[in-house]
């Protein structure tokens, strides 16, 4: 099914009539369509499944005072070569109506699709949108009838946002290749701004630059990028488009003074009739100077700290940073859950202003104010992730991550925490990249900017450990599954937001910090009844939801769904990097990993340690160079238990040894008494492998692919 991507646009003359459907459909089609006898595909093209002959997409911003008037929208124009383009473009789905979530004071807007179809002989069948749409939930879905290869399908999208804006507004970033997953044969952008509008816009990787258009007119302002022949992108697995890929990127931003272009969250130039292309280091000096600075009530954080001792800076600040999690974070997660449910509004029970640190600037204010008040020296880092290019390319500050480094004997880098994080592990993306120091003064005032390059982590810190207990079930059709699971690094924090739910965690901290549970702050013995009720409720429901998911999980592992599932959590290594989340399940696995074959059995023991990477011919002739979110490991330990009566032959061929620079594969066999042991490593030694190294890595994928399809005999002795 294809769903309509709607990027941005309109010309001043469609603002005021942007409901008007004729107008819209004349604008695309009418007697100026530039591409409305496009129909013929390069000859090198003919073997593709579908050529865009026609990419366009417009972005349009006016004002009327407070009043802003944002249009946004796109055409393509596709010829289908073979059945599965076919079929890729029978069905599309749309919004029709919404409500826009800019400015102060929301209002509806309007999305207005037009779809036809050309036929080889020239002939047009414009699909009445309204007529063949169908309401699904808040979307509409039409099917296309009589589409043929050969067809030409032409859509546009039309989406219209009036909205108000008393201070300065910035517009979503748009960050996005040139080229498409089909090839381009013309491809145009254009906006429109007038004054007030503030634009950074830039092109990276080879992409054509952006033209400015005479408009005869001082206020008002259009600009274009054209391109032709753009090759399809292929997104292939561990790939970021923006560092390799011709693309562009920009950002528009509302400010109607001086004073708002103070407030303005941008790098803006210095005037609307200016581009701005790159920031400079005297703009990150300008922009975040002041910005940062010491504050927050420390007086909780005094008492924690009361009569306690710390061997180091190093030590106490961990113990804050959890602390503080705690007591600005998760302390507040049941009073979200009563206020999203609906029981009561219950931060009401935290006073007038309860202190919740909850943004990015918030966090890094407070920790100024306690490194400040502890005498530990501290740098303020300015950082942007991996996949959206270096930092020497930054142009939208909304890309912008920022970290605090304190400088104690081995320095320690806080990220705005989430229920999981750690003080001594940052964000995966921002690993190993070059980032900004900003040196203030007096703890405020920006003097330089400097560079960095932030510390990585290693494929043993970012771990994943099973260790599997199998035997077969009782009619020896399926396989018994008891295994425990740990989690170290960055693989920890991603499946502690997969695995733990709020009620996982929130009684440890209450308990380790003695603070008072949201049921403990409500006076009236009736009120805490109904909210102990109506709460215990959520979470029963909330553990259903939980295990069906991880059941889900184990499907989607094994491609079956398994049968008697049991979870517990043994530790949640939300304290300390190097603490381990630990966890075990249990479940069966029917009719599977087992076939008899006369009076022996198949054992597919190569399937127990879950899917691998299955690659393809055109996966092996890649051409794009590697990007990993972090080196890791993957360790499996498999206990199997031999049937009484049975031995087990074939064990040779699961014994693997691939490794290279780029990673391995290591695999082992053995037989313990009446135990079938096998041990698995698999890992990926860096973030970044060139092109030339992808054979390497194809080596032991295939290894650990190739491992999953071996079996070994229970033979009958």
């Amino acid at each position: 099914m294809r769903t309509i991507y709607i990027a941005l646009f309109t010309l001043f003359s469609f603002v005021a009539s942007a409901q008007d459907k004729e107008e819209v459909r004349e604008f695309f089609w009418g007697k100026d369509d530039p591409a409305k006898s496009a129909k013929d595909v390069p000859e090198k093209w003919n073997n593709e499944s579908a050529v865009i002959l026609y990419k366009y997409q417009f972005y349009d911003y006016h004002k009327f005072g407070k009043r802003v008037k944002y249009v946004s929208a796109a055409r393509k124009r596709i010829k289908l070569q073979d059945a599965a383009a076919v079929k890729e473009f029978s069905e599309f789905s749309f919004e029709e109506r919404f409500v826009t979530d800019k400015g102060f004071k929301y209002k509806k807007g309007t999305n207005t699709v037009g779809i036809k179809i050309v036929k080889p002989d020239g002939k047009e069948v414009i699909v009445d949108v309204e007529k063949e749409s169908k309401k699904v939930d808040k979307e509409n879905k039409i099917a296309i009838g009589n589409l043929e290869v050969g067809d030409i399908i032409d859509f546009y999208s039309y989406r219209f946002e009036p909205f108000e804006s008393m201070y300065a507004f910035g517009f979503d970033p748009v960050e996005t290749t040139l080229g498409d997953e089909y090839p381009i044969k013309d491809f145009k952008l254009a906006f429109n701004t007038e004054n007030d509008f503030f634009v950074n816009f830039n092109t990276f990787n080879g992409a054509p630059e952006l033209k400015q258009i005479e408009t005869g007119k001082s206020n008002d302002r259009r600009y274009e990028l054209v391109a032709s022949e753009i090759p399809k992108n292929d997104f292939p697995r561990w790939f970021y488009p923006l560092v390799e890929l011709p693309c562009y990127k920009f950002q528009v931003y509302f400010a109607r003074s001086g004073k708002f272009e103070k407030m303005a969250m941008a790098f803006l130039p210095e005037s609307e009739k200016i581009i701005k292309k790159d920031v400079t280091k005297e703009d990150i000096m300008t922009f975040y100077n002041k910005k940062y600075y010491p504050f927050g009530d420390l007086g909780q954080v005094e008492k924690f700290l009361k009569d306690k001792k710390f061997e180091s800076d190093e030590e106490k600040l961990r113990e804050v940073y959890y602390f503080t999690r705690h007591m600005y974070y998760t302390r507040y997660l049941e009073a979200i859950v009563a206020e999203q449910s609906k029981i009561f509004p219950a931060f009401q029970l935290y006073g007038m202003v309860p202190q919740f640190l909850g943004d990015e600037e918030a966090f890094i204010k407070y920790f100024m104010a306690f490194m400040k008040d502890n005498k530990i020296d501290y740098d303020i880092i300015l950082c942007m992730p991996r996949y959206d290019g270096p930092i020497s390319g930054l142009l939208i500050e909304k890309d912008i991550k920022v970290i605090i480094r304190a400088n104690t004997a081995k320095p320690m880098y806080l990220q705005h925490f989430s229920a999981f994080t750690s003080p001594d592990q940052f964000e995966e993306n921002l690993e190993n990249t070059e980032a900004f120091v900003l040196n203030l003064a007096r703890h405020k005032k920006v003097t330089d900017v400097t560079k960095v390059t932030l510390p990585g982590t290693t494929k043993e810190e970012n771990a994943s450990i099973g260790i599997l207990k199998v035997k077969t079930d009782a009619d020896m059709k399926g396989l018994s599954i008891d295994r425990k699971l740990k989690f170290l690094g960055h693989l920890k924090e991603d499946e502690q937001e997969r695995r733990l739910y709020f009620f996982d965690y929130v009684d440890a901290d209450y308990e380790k910090y003695q603070t008072k549970k949201l049921e403990d702050l409500i006076r009236s013995d009736k009120k805490q009844e109904k909210f102990q009720k109506e709460y215990a409720a959520i979470v029963n429901k909330s553990r259903d939801n939980q295990k069906e998911a991880l059941e889900k999980m184990v499907e989607d592992e094994f491609d079956i769904k398994p049968t008697d599932y049991k979870f517990s959590v043994l530790n949640s290594g939300r304290y300390g990097k190097g603490s381990a989340m630990e966890v075990e399940e249990k479940f069966e696995l029917k009719d599977a990993f087992m076939k008899k074959a006369g009076e022996n059995y198949v054992l597919e023991v190569g399937k127990i340690i879950g899917g691998q990477v299955a690659l393809d011919a055109k996966d092996k002739k890649r051409t794009n160079n590697v990007y990993m979110s972090f080196p890791r490991s993957f360790a499996n330990e498999i206990e199997f238990e031999i049937p009484s009566g049975y031995t087990v032959t074939g064990i040779d061929k699961l014994n693997k040894n691939v490794v290279n620079s780029a990673g391995g594969f290591v695999s082992s066999a053995k037989i313990d008494g009446t135990k079938l042991v096998v041990k698995t490593n698999k890992y990926y030694t860096n973030y970044y492998e060139p092109n030339a190294n992808w054979s390497k890595m194809v080596e032991f994928l295939e290894a650990a692919f190739q491992f999953t399809q071996e079996k070994v005999l229970l033979k009958k002795a």
